[in-house]
Parts: structure tokens; sequence; C-alpha cells
């Protein structure tokens, strides 16, 4: 027999979603047989699973100890040294990527984690081969005494929203369930304001809107973009403000309307603007053209702002807050050789600076100036 007592950070969560993540490899029909049965109790009595859990709630599973274990399997937390626990340190062998070391952490309370995140590395793992900055953060977090054995037992800190590979930036992060819900829950509803910032081929001079459909090709992991609606596309919306304009290349900020994989790389590159950098988009010739004059290998992308809309409930203290983040070295050295010494001071903005007039942005248009068509071009896709 087991007891287990809700803490605060597990609180708010189905008692079977709970049950279902301490022993993650226990078939949901065993644990909704065993709360019938009355062998996992809440508060010494009967329950269903559709129950809410409180803090200080009494979970009692009346189960050998060898089924519970079997059950739990391997641990997921990160010893000190950033390598799992004994009981899963065999499945870190032949991880692909490296920590950042340290992490360049933005923002940091009780219940979120903010950071910004390199070039190279995948937001999450796409396979058990892989390290992300979702097991970065976890080590980090286990080093700092934060996640341990019997706090992870039922919910593990997790990244929130995902960027590609080779884009750099704003990484958001649930350290407690009440984060993780309520970032989960702006991001959905599409109210966290994201902006990046970008390097592209061509003069740009003016404001775009960029609307359009996408559909993914997930065995060539890239994205198409077209004017017409139809199966599987998605409709996406970008709007795009020139910064700084050259002969060759412009400096753009990204606003993120809708959020979809590889809609900037392939909303930009299907009006004729791919992105510095980005041979998937913009074909192998043009890679090799920028690698031999720019030393590029990867796309210059950066999720660089973050504004929070009015939250409620318990990140309630995160409304109206704007985060930035530093461009990496590379792009700031490819954006200088570009636009000259003023692109520092967009690589490295304090906040508000990209909202004052007199910079040249546009962070805030008049009312509905950038949803007329004359305020800018309305560009599709192909």
């Amino acid at each position: 027999m087991r007891k287990l007592y809700i803490q605060e950070e597990e609180a708010g969560q189905r008692l079977d979603k709970f049950l279902k993540k301490y022993m993650r490899q226990a078939p949901a029909s065993f644990v909704y047989k065993m709360l019938r049965k009355k062998n996992i109790t809440r508060n010494g009595k009967r329950a269903a699973g559709g129950e809410l859990l409180a803090p200080g709630d009494e979970i009692s599973l009346f189960l050998a100890e060898e089924t519970i274990e079997n059950f739990r399997g391997a641990s997921r937390v990160s010893d000190g040294d950033g390598k799992r626990s004994a009981a899963g340190r065999g499945e870190e062998k032949g991880k692909r990527g490296q920590v950042p070391s340290p992490l360049e952490i933005l923002y940091e309370d009780a219940h979120i984690l903010i950071v910004n995140k390199p070039v190279g590395m995948l937001s999450q793992k796409a396979s058990v081969e892989d390290f992300s900055m979702n097991e970065a953060i976890l080590s980090y977090l286990a080093r700092s005494g934060e996640l341990t054995e019997e706090r992870s037992r039922a919910f593990t800190p997790s990244v929130c929203n995902r960027l590609d590979r080779n884009t750099s930036g704003i990484l958001l992060a649930g350290k407690t369930l009440a984060g993780l819900q309520g970032l989960s829950a702006a991001l959905k509803e599409r109210t966290l304001r994201k902006e990046y910032l970008c390097v592209v081929e061509g003069c740009v001079t003016e404001p775009l809107r960029l609307d359009g459909y996408l559909a993914r090709d997930r065995g060539a992991n890239r994205a198409e973009v077209s004017r017409e609606a139809g199966a599987g596309r998605q409709r996406i919306c970008t709007d795009c403000v020139p910064l700084l304009s050259g002969k060759e290349a412009s400096l753009l900020r990204v606003h993120l309307i809708t959020g979809r994989t590889h809609q900037i790389r392939a909303h930009l590159a299907s009006c004729g603007h791919p992105l510095l950098g980005d041979w998937k988009y913009a074909g192998a010739a043009k890679g090799k053209a920028w690698l031999e004059k720019y030393g590029l290998r990867s796309q210059l992308l950066h999720a660089f702002r973050l504004v929070f809309p009015e939250m409620k409930g318990t990140l309630g203290y995160l409304s109206g807050r704007e985060f930035l983040a530093p461009v990496p070295e590379p792009f700031e050295a490819a954006a200088e050789r570009l636009f000259g010494p003023e692109a520092r001071r967009f690589c490295k903005p304090e906040a508000g600076q990209l909202c004052k007039p007199e910079a040249g942005q546009l962070c805030k248009p008049e009312a509905g100036r950038m949803s007329r068509p004359e305020a800018g071009k309305m560009l599709g896709g192909r």
C-alpha cells in the first residue's frame, strides 16, 4: 500500500490524469478498474476519476509495491550533472544535441521560465536520441533543487511553445501545473503577442500583410503556401514591418498572428522574400551563395519579443508584461554587415524601444491601419 498527498503544484488536475502520470505505464483500463474496486481511493472514499484534486488530498493505492514500481517505469528527473537518475541513465546514451551551459534565462518565477533558445537545439525532442531544450530545462531545475523525484511524480515541467531547430529566441516553460495551463491557454487562444526579427532577400520598403493557406508535407518536413483554401490547408496570417532595407536584403519585424509550423519561412518565401540562410525554402543554389558570402548555415530568424495579454488566475501578475531576447552573435554580425552599425540597436533592443515612433517602428499602428489594403501589400502564396 502507498499513500500520496497532493502538493500545491499538483492540484487542479483530474484524479485519473494524476494516476496515469504517476503510473505512466499502467493501462487506462487498469486505473479505472482499481478505482471501481476501491483499490485506489481519494480521502478514504471511492472515486470515479473525474474529481479535481485539491492540495492535501490523500490518494491511497492498495497495490503491491512491485506493481506500483513496474507501472511507474524509469525516472524522468535528471541529476546535478544533467544526466538521468540511476533508473533512467541508460536512456541518456547517444542523445543528439548538447545542453546550453548555462541556459540563457530571460525571466523566472515560481510558475514559469522564459529562456533564449540558441540555434541548433530542438524545443522538444523528435526521437529518443535527441536532447532538447525541454531536457535542458529539466536538468537545470533538477540542479537547482526545484525538481525532485517526489515533485515530479505526477507533473513534470515542460516547454509550451516550439521553435524550429535553427530558429533562436523566446521559449516558454511551465514549472507548475498552473503555470503550464496558463501559458498553454494563452497560446491556444492566440492572445500572446509574438514578434520575430528576420533578414530576408530583397528590398522591402513598406508594411506587408501576408494572407494565405498552408499545407504541411510531413514526409519532407516542409510547408507549401497557396491563396486558396482546401483540404488539409490551414489559414495563416503574418504581418511584416521593414526596419532596415538595402539592395540585397531587408531586416523585418514580424508579428505572427497565426502560429503554424514553418509559417514565417514558407510565407515569406512564397512572396519572393526567403529568409537568408534558409536552404529548405530558398534552395541549395541560394543557400550555397549565402554560405560563401555571409557564412550562413541556418536561417536568420529570431523570436525576440513577447507581450502577455490580460491574464487571469494564477498568472495574473504577468498581464501586460513584455520580454525581449537579444539575437545571437551570428545574426547580429550578418545584420551589421548588411545594414551597417544601425543594425545593433535592433539586435539588442531595450524594453519598449521598438515601439517608439521616432525609431521608425510600427509596433502600435493607428487603429485599423494594417487591416486596410492601402496600408501595405496584401500578399498570399503561389
